[in-house]
């Protein structure tokens, strides 16, 4: 698992991706402190990981991304078990509130950069 603070590049994304099922890697995003964990079999590993560092549980969602399809629709999926949140108003796996939908593609593609250069950290 890493936590990205800077930029992780897309080219290490689709390594990632090529030891995951269907190409993808899951990723949970701090969208408090504009950061993500990428890298795991589990989104609640990467959501652990996030809270052992000081996140709060409000502002983390768990995404799968698609870095085959980087620039299109099916790149940021919002799906995963962490999002199930019903006291808190999410009822679905997915980021119901298309406001959170937004910040976390921000906060996604301002990490993900297109050079082959990564500046990732641990």
């Amino acid at each position: 698992m890493k936590i990205v603070k800077e930029q992780i590049s897309l080219e290490e994304l689709k390594k990632m991706s090529e030891k995951m099922f269907g190409n993808i890697v899951k990723a949970v995003v701090d969208i408090e402190k504009e950061i993500m964990v990428v890298d795991a079999g589990m989104h609640a590993d990467q959501e652990t990981l996030l809270l052992e560092n000081g996140s709060n549980q409000n502002n983390l969602w768990g995404i799968n991304l698609h870095p085959e399809e980087k620039d299109t629709e099916d790149w940021i999926e919002f799906d995963s078990m962490v999002n199930l949140r019903p006291s808190w108003g999410n009822k679905s796996r997915g980021v119901d509130d298309p406001k959170i939908q937004e910040i976390i593609k921000r906060i996604v593609n301002r990490l993900v950069t297109t050079n082959k250069k990564n500046i990732a950290s641990n």
